[in-house]
């Protein structure tokens, strides 16, 4: 028989799938492990029970939240549900008001902000702006084009075929147009057309073939003509997929009628979409063409015009970017998402997206040396954490990709790509999470509990999920204010300590010895399990082996419950560094801990050791040493 050492310092390739227990020649086994469920993985390599999350509101049905950044001082929370828009600061509810997106079109929603205006596009509804006045009064209004001398700059385009001719009665006042086919619909109504650059107003549908307009400018005569064009965004062909702001233009990436095309403001004018002659500050219009279709999903301002569709990236450049200068180039292949909107985030000067096959989150970097941009897939050896995206956004400051799931579960990617770290956890919570987002330097998920959903905010001082703090002046008995926990088994920390779980009736609990302060909440589980010895050592490919020892770093640990291979069992807190539990509340300690264990293990598939732990205590694992013996 053999003794060997193994030490594992650092957790940064996150969970890894089970397909991997082959290759222990990978960098990603050695840093890996095989399960982390409810932990935050540290860019330095520790994991830390991941914080709880804090009640903030219940809101009227499933939906999505947004972020409205004023400045760093000013941000606020925007919910948006079936035909309702909300809006809060600090977690306070400022005010509602209509919206006009069903539940089912929520999801598709893209959006954009400069300044203390929001715009939002759906491709089924008129587009809408969100503005913040003063006096804190807050207003949604459908956009407004440039209109000079009642002429509208907004875009146009012939969806028919180019041979199809429309006839004009007359060159002023109220006149029919006649097609040479069907081409009107009712919803021409209030459209605008140009017949060889002169603007009419429809005003009544007589026919497929005939329309009533209203001559805005002398029409040029009365001969049939091909040169005629229909507004580009209209209840008849649907409206902006995406938007964005990019060297002081306003962008539209694709339409549902037209969803491959992008359209750029005039430079400095961000509602002027007037071609005009061409000039370098006039608006810029033109089509993705390639060998498959190119529906826009999403399109982002870096260090280029970033263009997401549905089959492939896409690269616009131009400096600055002009009618005579702009450039498009396809870069890679992987393609967007088309179920749902989920806008791509910015991470340490790359790119994130959800990959169109729902598996993958792609990483689009611009590299110097190849002049142009790559994607990797941060989920490759942890493919199973990320089916199916919902939402997702980055928290830069604690380096956290968040991502909600169509499971309802929320997965976090540590990321920190100057030292290569792009490690995944799974986070589970006793409901299903439906949206998350970063507003300023907090994170707020819309969750669903039961038949109500609720907004909380992930909280670094809580260690309970839907959870609530309070305090009392005197120690009391009774803690009411849990309206939303009504008919559930709670965890309670007071004076912290935890007590007894306790059913909430009457939106109250009443607890045993009366306390000033406390922490109610819903429990979750944290979970490590290490991957087994690689078949490349010698405590693989076999061999039975033997935990001895394990020495397990701990930081600002207050509880531990720990398998060796007889069970899980409570480590006794004396050995934390705690004298007792009923005097005073667990201690949160820094130390090494030294585990014997007993026992042979034949299963190579199995972990050696196992942490599992639901006490709403802290917990952080730095680092982990194990002693084996090997039957040679």
């Amino acid at each position: 028989m053999s003794r060997i050492r193994q030490v594992k310092t650092t957790f940064t390739a996150g969970e890894v799938s089970r397909t991997l227990l082959g290759r222990g020649d990978l960098r990603a086994y050695e840093n890996g492990a095989l399960t982390l469920r409810n932990v935050f993985i540290q860019p330095t390599g520790g994991v830390t029970r991941r914080s709880g999350l804090r009640y903030i509101d219940t809101v009227a049905g499933d939906g999505r939240l947004l972020a409205f950044e004023f400045s760093v001082e000013q941000t606020y929370l925007l919910a948006l549900t079936e035909g309702l828009l909300s809006i809060y600061a600090d977690g306070v509810l400022l005010t509602s008001m209509v919206a006009p997106w069903t539940a089912a079109q929520i999801s598709q929603l893209s959006y954009t902000q400069s300044a203390d205006t929001l715009l939002l596009v759906h491709p089924d509804v008129p587009p809408r702006r969100l503005t913040r006045q003063g006096g804190g009064v807050w207003q949604l209004l459908d956009w407004d084009f440039f209109t000079d001398a009642n002429i509208i700059h907004q875009p146009y385009f012939k969806f028919v075929d180019t041979a199809v001719t429309v006839t004009a009665s007359a060159t002023s006042g109220t006149v029919t147009l006649t097609s040479s086919t069907a081409v009107f619909t009712p919803d021409h109504e209030g459209t605008r057309l140009r017949l060889a650059g002169k603007e009419v107003l429809v005003t009544d549908y007589n026919s497929p073939t005939v329309v009533t307009v209203e001559v805005i400018q002398t029409l040029s005569g009365t001969a049939p003509t091909i040169d005629w064009q229909e507004q580009a965004f209209s209840p008849v062909h649907g409206y902006p997929v995406s938007v964005a702001f990019h060297q002081d233009r306003l962008v539209l990436g694709g339409s549902r009628d037209l969803p491959n095309r992008l359209w750029l403001s005039c430079s400095g004018d961000l509602f002027n979409f007037d071609n005009g002659t061409g000039l370098d500050d006039q608006a810029i219009e033109f089509a993705i063409l390639s060998d498959q279709v190119n529906a826009i999903r999403g399109i982002f301002s870096g260090r280029h015009l970033q263009v997401f569709t549905s089959g492939a990236e896409w690269m616009v450049t131009g400096d600055p970017l002009t009618p005579a200068t702009v450039q498009i180039r396809r870069q890679t292949r992987t393609g967007s998402m088309t179920s749902r909107s989920i806008a791509p985030v910015t991470v340490d000067g790359a790119t994130l997206f959800a990959a169109r096959n729902g598996e993958q989150i792609q990483e689009f970097l611009y590299t110097d040396v190849e002049q142009a941009y790559q994607v990797t897939d941060l989920a490759l050896v942890s493919r199973h954490i990320v089916p199916i995206p919902l939402d997702m956004d980055f928290d830069q400051r604690r380096r956290l990709l968040f991502l909600v799931r169509e499971d309802g579960h929320f997965a976090t990617l540590t990321v920190f790509r100057a030292e290569a770290v792009a490690a995944w956890t799974l986070h589970e919570t006793a409901g299903q999470v439906r949206s998350v987002v970063v507003a300023g330097d907090r994170v707020f998920m819309l969750i669903q509990r039961g038949a109500a959903y609720q907004i909380e905010e992930i909280d670094d001082a809580l260690q309970m999920d839907a959870a609530m703090t309070g305090a009392a002046p005197s120690p009391a008995l009774v803690w009411s204010g849990l309206d939303h926990l009504e008919g559930q088994t709670v965890m309670i920390v007071a004076d912290g300590v935890v007590v007894a779980p306790q059913l909430v009736v009457g939106g109250q609990i009443t607890l045993a010895e009366p306390v000033q302060n406390i922490e109610v909440g819903l429990p979750y589980t944290h979970i490590i399990e290490p991957l087994p010895p690689s078949v490349l050592e010698q405590g693989g490919a076999g061999r039975a082996v033997r935990l001895v020892e394990a020495v397990f770093r701990l930081e600002q640990t207050a509880a531990l419950r720990l398998d060796t291979g007889r069970g899980l069992r409570d480590i006794p807190l004396r050995q934390l560094g705690m004298d007792t539990i009923l005097d005073s509340p667990p201690s949160r300690v820094s130390r090494d801990l030294r585990v014997h264990a007993l026992g042979w293990q034949t299963d190579n598939h199995r972990p050696l050791w196992r942490i599992e732990q639901d006490m709403p205590l802290p917990f952080t694992l730095l680092s982990v040493t194990t002693e084996l013996k090997i039957n040679d």
